[in-house]
């Protein structure tokens, strides 16, 4: 499943460089499929969506940081565990329990997001 970051955020930057996927915004923030993958220009998404990778996404959430779901891997295929999680120092990053997902799913999506 992804990651989401609960109201308790204090909005204070760490989860966000440890994003593999760039998968983590600072709230109010436009965030783009293309940020921090291979993604560029239109690409079908796993969901069968096309979307232009370019284009400017609305917030998901306008006061704290956000994790993008379609872009969350859980860190799988770069790491042993989420690391907005384990940097997190009010443990706001937890399971999303509306975008529950296998491994599979997870580490097919970061092939999705990375490939060559």
């Amino acid at each position: 499943m992804a990651i989401i970051i609960t109201d308790e955020c204090i909005n204070c930057g760490a989860c966000e460089p440890e994003c593999p996927n760039t998968a983590i915004y600072e709230g109010a923030d436009d965030w783009r499929y293309k940020d921090g993958t291979s993604l560029s220009g239109k690409v079908i998404l796993p969901d069968g969506t096309e979307v232009d990778a370019d284009d400017a996404q609305t917030p998901i959430s306008d006061e704290v940081y956000y994790i993008v779901p379609g872009k969350c891997t859980e860190c799988k295929g770069f790491h042993d565990e989420p690391q907005c999680a384990a940097v997190c120092p009010v443990d706001c990053c937890v399971p999303d329990e509306n975008h529950v997902e296998d491994e599979e799913t997870l580490l097919n999506r970061q092939a999705f997001l990375h490939a060559e």
